[in-house]
């Protein structure tokens, strides 16, 4: 695990010819771009918690049965500020970081006050963002950088704030039949108020306005406001559906005043958020036309859930699919001190993931007796109206110990039958890869051992005729030394091998990211 986790990755920023074995696909032109953290120490500093570490992008490109790979650190204002002091100087999430001892005691007091209200990160090591022909690396602040996929050069820095009030947003995105993104963040105290907003980023600028970035035409689609001014609910990523946003507000918070003492008490931000067992998880929905949130009240017990599935709409009723928890024990599981060779043993879930299926009736009949399941729909699921008109929902397990779950985003706010996903055991590192059958339950694994998959991204085949023509793509590392890291080519049907291209390099375990047609690389010369 040590080898997998701490240390820090080389980059190679030139490409390097993999070498295939097996048979890929002909049809298969174009880059897998993915994201996480490579590096971990600086100078004598180290961050405290994996989800911390400095954005290394790498990427697989495919070109006529050839896979070349590469990896580059994103060259943020973070990277450069850490290395050029040789010490970790910009906080994280889970690392807060302190003037050098040396600086007087003025530099000192301006770093305390101006941690107050925070200048928070551009290490952007979450996900890759498409907007228009633009591809952009993401994390969860307000900050995002513009990066060239072929080259993996960092290119300029964009604020969200600077055009919507938003101090944190999701990594996950949504992306319409239009090609505009539409996504989530949280606009903190602004006017005395606290809430979450949907707004939508438009393909590109006009054609007389090409200079003209699009994050300027940016929309505020609705607002949702929080429950609680002080203490906003953590969410990683939302549902979509033809007519709908699916938003849960789940009772995981992050303490504001807590936040803007951090600093100074010497804890992380990281520390500052709480799961509140006893509270309610509420479930909002907004109409995408009228552009409303749905009145009635639906909510479900509390949980911690980080990935929604997929969403879609069947006979006045919302059907979503999320991965959840019983607890937030997952985040402190990625503690670097955690990450030790005794990992297999010591390091076990207080709660699996479950994969659950929640059935909310949107048009249902409002003489209902209360105490009746409103649910109409074939489904163990139910939704049962309470006395003051309040809806109280039960979700339908579909299946345990998954995670990192992808679809063929074709069929994204539609009715649909295959989750591809990691699979987790004993501990939250994944060890399997899964296809999953929704109506039959049915479960196809690819597994070898000592050898540990990033997430599995789906890619369709040009005719794809069924939902599951295509292959799917995951990087493999091993914590065996012997063995050199590869990328994993899957027929998406069967879930047999087709290929793999090896790289003898040191690869990092990524997150998030995405494949990019060859139609799609299209970078204009900065």
């Amino acid at each position: 695990m040590d080898m997998i986790f701490s240390g820090n990755k080389e980059e190679h920023p030139e490409p390097i010819k993999a070498e295939v074995q097996g048979q890929l696909p002909t049809w298969l032109q174009g880059m897998l771009l993915r994201n996480g953290p490579g590096m971990h120490t600086i100078g004598d500093t180290k961050y405290n918690h994996w989800f911390d570490g400095l954005a290394l992008l790498h990427s697989f490109t495919f070109k006529n049965g050839e896979v070349y790979y590469r990896s580059k650190y994103l060259r943020s204002d973070t990277y450069n500020s850490n290395i050029e002091a040789n010490r970790i100087v910009v906080s994280e999430f889970g690392t807060m970081a302190y003037p050098d001892p040396c600086k007087n005691i003025f530099a000192k007091a301006f770093s305390y006050l101006s941690h107050t209200i925070p200048e928070f990160t551009d290490n952007c090591l979450i996900n890759i963002m498409k907007t228009g022909d633009d591809f952009y690396a993401t994390s969860e602040t307000n900050f995002i950088r513009k990066i060239n996929p072929l080259t993996l050069e960092t290119l300029e820095k964009v604020d969200y704030s600077k055009y919507i009030a938003i101090n944190v947003t999701t990594s996950h995105p949504h992306y319409d039949s239009a090609g505009n993104t539409l996504n989530m963040g949280t606009s903190i105290v602004d006017k005395g108020k606290t809430k979450y907003i949907l707004y939508k980023i438009p393909p590109s600028a006009p054609e007389k306005e090409k200079k003209k970035s699009s994050f300027k035409d940016l929309e505020v689609i609705c607002s949702i406001p929080s429950r609680s001014l002080l203490h906003p609910s953590y969410y990683h990523s939302f549902g979509i559906t033809e007519n709908y946003i699916v938003f849960i507000e789940q009772p995981f918070k992050l303490d504001i005043v807590k936040m803007a003492t951090a600093y100074v008490r010497g804890v992380n931000w990281a520390s500052c958020l709480t799961y509140h067992k006893e509270d309610k998880t509420w479930f909002h929905f907004v109409d995408k036309r009228t552009k409303k949130e749905v009145s009635t009240k639906f909510y479900t017990n509390a949980m911690v859930s980080f990935h929604h599935v997929n969403a879609y709409e069947e006979d006045g009723h919302i059907i979503f699919d999320i991965i959840a928890y019983a607890d937030n024990s997952l985040y402190d599981m990625f503690y670097l001190k955690n990450l030790n060779k005794d990992f297999e043993e010591t390091n076990k879930l207080t709660s699996t993931p479950v994969c659950k299926r929640f059935v909310v009736p949107l048009q249902y009949d409002k003489d209902a007796e209360v105490g009746s399941n409103l649910v109409t729909l074939p489904s163990t699921a139910t939704a049962v109206k309470e006395k003051d008109g309040s809806i109280y929902c039960q979700p339908e397990r579909l299946c345990e110990g998954i995670e990192l779950p992808r679809i063929n985003y074709d069929y994204n706010g539609k009715k649909y039958k295959y989750i591809f996903a990691t699979e987790v055991q004993w501990s939250p590192v994944p060890t399997k890869i899964v296809k999953f059958n929704i109506q039959t339950k049915e479960k196809l694994h690819w597994e070898e051992d000592r050898h540990w998959p990033s997430e599995p991204i789906f890619v369709p085949s040009p005719d794809a005729r069924e939902e599951d023509d295509g292959i799917v793509l995951t990087c493999i590392v091993t914590s065996d030394p012997k063995d050199a890291p590869f990328l994993l080519v899957l027929d998406a049907k069967t879930f047999k091998e087709l290929g793999r291209a090896t790289v003898n390099v040191e690869m990092h375990l990524d997150l998030h990211g995405m494949f990019i047609p060859e139609k799609d690389l299209k970078i204009e010369t900065e």
